[in-house]
C-alpha cells in the first residue's frame, strides 16, 4: 500500500524527497504526495491525516501522541532564520526599518503554530505587538509594502527577495536565536505516524533520498522548479543551499539540543504545552515520543 506524504512545495522539500516520491529508493513503498504550506500540514497532522508529514517543530507538543519525530529530512540550520520585515526609510545612503520595535503594531504571520511565530513570540515577549493576523505566506510581503500591516514575519525564500518589495529587516530571528543559544534554528520536522510506518525504516528511506539528491542534483531539477512557485532558478539554488545541510541527513546532538531548547523555553514561558521528554534510542528515529 502507498504511504501518504505531505511536504511543502518549497525547493528544499522537493529536492530532499524527489527520489522517494519518484520510486527511486530501494525497498521503500510507493508514496502518494500532497503539497501544502506548513500551516496547513500542522493542522492536518493533528487529525492524523498523513503517514509521513512535514510540520513545524513548534507544533510538536500537539502531535507527539500520534507521531514519531524522525532524525532526518527536516529543516534546521544556521543563518536561515525567519525575518521580521517593515517598510524601509531611506537615510544615510541605506534603508533602515521605519520603527524600532513593534509596540502597538499589527503583524502578519504565516501561521500560529509555526516555528517562526514561536521564535517571534519569544523575541517580542517584553514588547509584544497589539495585533497578530495569520496571512498566507505569499501575501505577507506585498501587504506590508502596501501598508496593510505594520510588519510581517517571513520565512524561506523571502530572505532573498524582500528588498524587491521595498522592505527592510527589523530583526533576523535566526541571528537572535543563534546569538542567544549558540544552537542552530529548528524550523521544520518530519514525522512518522505511529502504527502506520516504522520510524527506523522511514528514516532510512529519507536518508537515501537525501543521498541521491546530493549525488545527482540535476536529476530533481525539473521537479523542483515545477513546484517552486515562480521562483527564479538562482533563488531556488540559494534556497536549497541554505536549507538542505548536514542537519537534513541527521539532526545529531546539536539538532536535538536545539529542539529541546526551543520547546523548553517556550513551555517555560507558557507559550506551548510542556513537550514529551526525549528517550534514548540507538536509532534516534524514536528520540522523541510520548
Amino acid at each position: 500500500m502507498a504511504l501518504s506524504l505531505a511536504i511543502s512545495p518549497c525547493p528544499n522539500d522537493t529536492f530532499v524527497f524527489h527520489a522517494l516520491v519518484h520510486g527511486r529508493v530501494p525497498g521503500a513503498p510507493p508514496v502518494e504526495v500532497t503539497y501544502a504550506d506548513v500551516d496547513v500540514t500542522n493542522t492536518a497532522a493533528e487529525r492524523g491525516a498523513f503517514d509521513l508529514v512535514k510540520v513545524s517543530f513548534a507544533a510538536l507538543p500537539w502531535l507527539l501522541d500520534d507521531y514519531h519525530l524522525l532524525p532526518c529530512g527536516g529543516a534546521l540550520g544556521r543563518g536561515c532564520g525567519p525575518l521580521v520585515l517593515t517598510r524601509g526609510e531611506a537615510g544615510d545612503g541605506a534603508s533602515r526599518p521605519d520603527r524600532a520595535d513593534l509596540s502597538g503594531a499589527t503583524v502578519a504571520v504565516p501561521g500560529d503554530r509555526t516555528t517562526a511565530y514561536l521564535l517571534f513570540r519569544l523575541w517580542s515577549a517584553e514588547r509584544p505587538p497589539a495585533r497578530i493576523e495569520v496571512v498566507p505566506f505569499h501575501e505577507i510581503m506585498p501587504a506590508v509594502a502596501a501598508g496593510k500591516y505594520d510588519a510581517g514575519l517571513v520565512i524561506h525564500e523571502a530572505r532573498f527577495t524582500y528588498h524587491r518589495h521595498g522592505l527592510t529587516a527589523l530583526v533576523d530571528l535566526g541571528e537572535w536565536w543563534e546569538g542567544d543559544t549558540g544552537l542552530p534554528i529548528p524550523l521544520g520536522a518530519i514525522l512518522a505516524r505511529k502504527g502506520a510506518v516504522d520510524p527506523v525504516a522511514a528514516a532510512g528511506w529519507i536518508r537515501e533520498s537525501v543521498r541521491q539528491a546530493w549525488a545527482d542534483p540535476a536529476a530533481s531539477r525539473d521537479y523542483v522548479l515545477s513546484h517552486a512557485q515562480e521562483m527564479e532558478p538562482d533563488v531556488v539554488d540559494r534556497h536549497i543551499g541554505l536549507y538542505v545541510n548536514e542537519f537534513t541527513a541527521d539532526l545529531g546532538d546539536a539538532g536535538f539540543a536545539a529542539v529541546e531548547a526551543l520547546l523548553g523555553r517556550a513551555a517555560d514561558a507558557g507559550l506551548i504545552p510542556k513537550p514529551s521528554s526525549p528517550q534514548t534510542s540507538s536509532s534516534r528515529a524514536t528520540a522523541w515520543t510520548s
